[in-house]
């Protein structure tokens, strides 16, 4: 098989409908749209979520809550789930990164205090539980915050 030899499925493709150009094209006259009404006249039909107006859900369902748009989203990560990395290793958000910890950081990451730490190691992130700073600092290691 050549890259020339290849074809599309049959009836894959089909020729484009030109809609209102008389009886012969199959689509003339009123080109699809039925007769009369509101959907049938020149300049499209109603805007999207329109009931023809009776009272549109988005307005009937009742509203909750607020997005705060100064709030951050901090990735938040186990004390365990350092024990992956060598003694002695500096641990910042782009070793995580690597070592495929985190996938997105998004504004920072915090360390949480669930689990056990066996290895020293110098951890630099944005924040820690007051568990995590404990548990770094009794296997030997740093917590420094960025």
């Amino acid at each position: 098989m050549n890259l020339s030899e290849l074809k599309p499925n049959e009836g894959a493709k089909r020729n484009r409908t030109r809609k209102g150009r008389g009886h012969g094209s199959g689509l003339g006259k009123t080109a699809g749209k039925g007769h009369k009404g509101q959907k049938a006249r020149a300049g499209k039909g109603v805007r999207p979520g329109f009931e023809g107006g009776q009272m549109p859900l988005y307005r009937r369902l009742p509203k909750r809550g607020f997005t705060n748009i100064n709030s951050k989203e901090i990735i938040a990560i186990n004390v365990d789930r350092l024990n992956i990395f060598e003694d002695g290793t500096e641990v910042t958000i782009d070793v995580l990164k690597e070592a495929g910890v985190i996938k997105n950081p998004k504004d920072g990451v915090k360390i949480l205090g669930n689990g056990d730490l066996n290895k020293k190691l110098t951890v630099k992130v944005n924040q820690y539980s007051k568990s995590a700073v404990e548990k770094i600092e009794a296997a030997g290691g740093k917590a420094e915050v960025i």
